[in-house]
């Protein structure tokens, strides 16, 4: 074998210095000869293996050797050194090197080099390393390298900084506290705020059972805090509003209560306050604000009953002058024909009956708008094909408004039918129709039409009706149109944008009342130099429509044959004698009464009735309906034709009387009267024949 010389020994001993980066190179060209580890091919191999592993490593990593604590690094630590590299290289004791942090590190190097092993995390520690005075943090594990006798040779040591980790949570931990400090400070304004509201605040459970009250319940209402928590605010809440109060209770898990809702909360002395009440549901709990409105309302109270005086002034302003032109046209006329009959001059007394009859016939008319108005007419609802009512009225519209304004109907093929009162109806269509041709100076159109409309929650509260299925009936012209504040006035009585003496001002007040009445509502669109359009709304009726019946006058009736016995029971004179002609002409026998009382003896006693007349307004200690449900007890097969001037619907029942009862409303037709009474004796007579 050939001789080794020095220099290849050397350069094989430093072959695991190969490598290594910066550090590398620099412990390659570093005078270890100078220092006690003393030149590199002396090392020993322990001290060459762990200098070739922390060369080859990613991750920062430090080695300390011998007793005089000599220090070598790697690439990965450089960051960590910042002025202190490269001069830390091989410098004795590792204290020179990190002069700062000796202090922190000493006695862990010293356990240490006694053979502890120590690991330390996130050790905060201060050096220049940028030119300035900088803290850091650091993971480190002290790993003592031993001899076999069991001594330690140096110290390996992994480092991880952790600077940025512990910093990032030191600013978390900051921004806690600020955050748990601002809610601290926010829950202070708001318990702040809740003492001092002025405002009635609570708390409560979905059942309605209160769990927290502010302050203000005791100042506005008397109650002490603890008169209140575990109690449900229905205890508390006026009988009369208790119904539409749970409603709204109940609506408020659905969306937040923000228009507020106005009810009576009893004080402690048992008197009650008015309040406007505002709520959510957050998080399994009810938060109610209720502001205190009973002076407001006792305001708008004042101002209610000026408007409601100065309405009824109008009122009846508007009809004396109404009632005094017919009145004159009708006594003027009686006057005239018991002149010309004293004179022997017949041939007169027709004309001034003509004229007579036409201004009675207004007059009722007049009645009749009024009582809509007030809703107070009384209806006789039937099931009603409306689209078919507005095509069999299109000839007669067209008659009246004249052939230069075009009138036309638009109807669906399958709309619904609606629970009305037809000849009402018509004569809401007519009028519709006749305020169109008079918005239409210079020409236009007129379009009917109807649809069927459903009306989800928002139109519903849009236009003011339940929600649901209806029939609509517009009128729409291409008139002038009407401004905003006039269209805010039109539903009121008297109020018309017509000339003097050209309108009384209840055409469509009395629609908006029929409407009403009949469960359903009108609106209008207009603007200027645009058109109108009027819109009826009826609810859907659920049922078949009945075949039309057309009415048959008197002298086309048949004449009774068999001894019916009609008793017409009414306070009024005149009208008890009307209907005594209208019965004997039918060839009925008539048994006038006055009053309840007699009527009842009457009908309790043996003779022979076979259909009771009578008013439901009446003297005597009952009203109509109760004379008839009295008589039924003894003739329980008894026809009732009730005859009434407005809608006594809680007494009639709101249009559903039992069946053998009808009723009429006065005014009423000759004919219309005397067919209703045939049918009625008609339909005993057969209802006799099949028992």
């Amino acid at each position: 074998m050939a001789r080794q010389t020095v220099a290849d020994a050397t350069g094989q001993k430093a072959a695991f210095l190969a490598g290594g980066g910066e550090m590398g190179a620099r412990i390659r060209a570093y005078d270890w000869a100078s220092t006690p580890l003393g030149p590199v091919e002396g090392w020993s191999q322990t001290l060459c293996t762990l200098v070739q592993i922390i060369l080859s490593s990613a991750h920062p990593m430090l080695l300390v050797w011998g007793s005089e604590r000599i220090v070598l690094y790697n690439d990965a630590s450089l960051p960590m050194w910042g002025g202190i590299h490269p001069s830390g290289l091989g410098v004795r004791y590792l204290r020179d090197v990190l002069q700062e942090i000796r202090g922190d590190l000493g006695p862990l190097v010293e356990r240490a080099f006694k053979g502890e092993t120590v690991h330390l995390s996130n050790l905060p520690v201060t050096f220049n390393r940028h030119g300035y005075m900088e803290e850091s943090t650091y993971s480190f594990s002290y790993t003592p390298v031993t001899r076999m006798d069991g001594t330690v040779e140096g110290l390996l040591l992994p480092i991880i900084e952790t600077s940025g980790q512990v910093f990032a949570e030191r600013k978390l931990r900051e921004l806690n506290e600020t955050l748990e400090q601002q809610v601290i400070t926010r829950t202070a304004e708001l318990d702040r705020a809740w003492q001092l509201s002025q405002e009635l605040l609570a708390v409560a459970s979905p059942k309605g059972v209160i769990e927290a009250v502010n302050p203000m319940w005791t100042a506005v209402l008397g109650w002490e805090r603890h008169e209140l928590v575990g109690q449900p605010f229905m205890d508390f809440t006026h009988p009369d509003d208790l119904e539409p109060t749970l409603d709204a209770f109940a609506s408020i898990f659905e969306r937040p209560l923000v228009t507020p809702y106005e009810n009576r909360y009893r004080h402690k002395d048992g008197s009650y306050r008015w309040f406007g009440w505002t709520g959510t549901f957050e998080n399994g709990k009810v938060y109610a604000s209720g502001r205190h409105i009973t002076v407001e309302r006792e305001q708008a109270e004042v101002l209610r009953q000026s408007q409601k005086m100065e309405a009824v002034g109008q009122l009846t302003g508007g009809l004396a002058h109404d009632f005094n032109n017919l009145l004159a046209g009708i006594s003027g006329s009686l006057e005239m024909m018991q002149t010309r009959i004293q004179q022997g001059r017949f041939n007169d007394v027709e004309r001034y009956m003509t004229v007579a009859q036409g201004a009675s016939k207004r007059a009722a008319a007049l009645t009749h708008r009024l009582l809509a108005f007030s809703r107070r007419q009384t209806l006789d609802p039937k099931p009603t094909d409306v689209t078919r009512l507005a095509m069999g009225m299109q000839e007669m519209i067209q008659r009246t408004v004249g052939p230069g304004i075009p009138v036309e109907v638009v109807g669906a093929t399958t709309t619904w039918p609606a629970l009305v009162d037809p000849p009402q109806l018509e004569n809401a269509l007519l009028n519709l129709c006749i305020n169109a041709r008079d918005a239409m100076p210079d020409g236009g159109s007129i379009t009917i039409e109807t649809a069927n409309k459903w009306m989800d929650e928002r139109a519903a509260r849009q236009h003011d009706i339940p929600e649901g299925q209806y029939l609509s009936l517009s009128v729409t012209d291409t008139g002038t149109g009407m401004p905003p504040e006039v269209i805010a006035r039109v539903f009121e009585p008297f109020f018309t944008t017509k000339p003097i003496g050209e309108g009384t001002g209840l055409g469509l007040s009395m629609i908006y009342g029929f409407a009403q009445q009949s469960e359903g509502q009108v609106r209008i669109y207009s603007e200027v130099g645009q058109g109108t359009t009027v819109c009826i709304y009826l609810p859907r009726h659920y049922g078949m429509v009945e075949d039309e019946t057309v009415a048959e006058r008197i002298a086309d009736l048949p004449r009774s044959k068999d001894g019916e016995t009609v008793l017409i029971v009414d306070d009024e004179p005149s009208v008890r004698m009307l209907i005594t002609d209208i019965v004997e002409d039918l060839g009925c026998a008539a048994i006038e009464a006055g009053d309840s009382a007699t009527g009842l003896k009457v009908l309790r006693s043996d003779v022979r009735i076979d259909l009771l007349v009578t008013d439901v307004g009446l003297p005597g200690g009952m009203n109509g309906r109760q004379m008839a449900d009295a008589a039924r007890v003894v003739r329980p097969d008894l026809k009732v034709l009730f005859i009434t001037g407005y809608a006594e619907n809680a007494v009639l029942g709101a249009g559903k009387l039992p069946l053998g009862m009808a009723v009429l409303t006065k005014p009423f037709a000759m004919d219309q009267m005397a067919a209703r009474i045939r049918s009625m004796i008609e339909g005993a007579k057969e209802q006799a024949r099949r028992a």
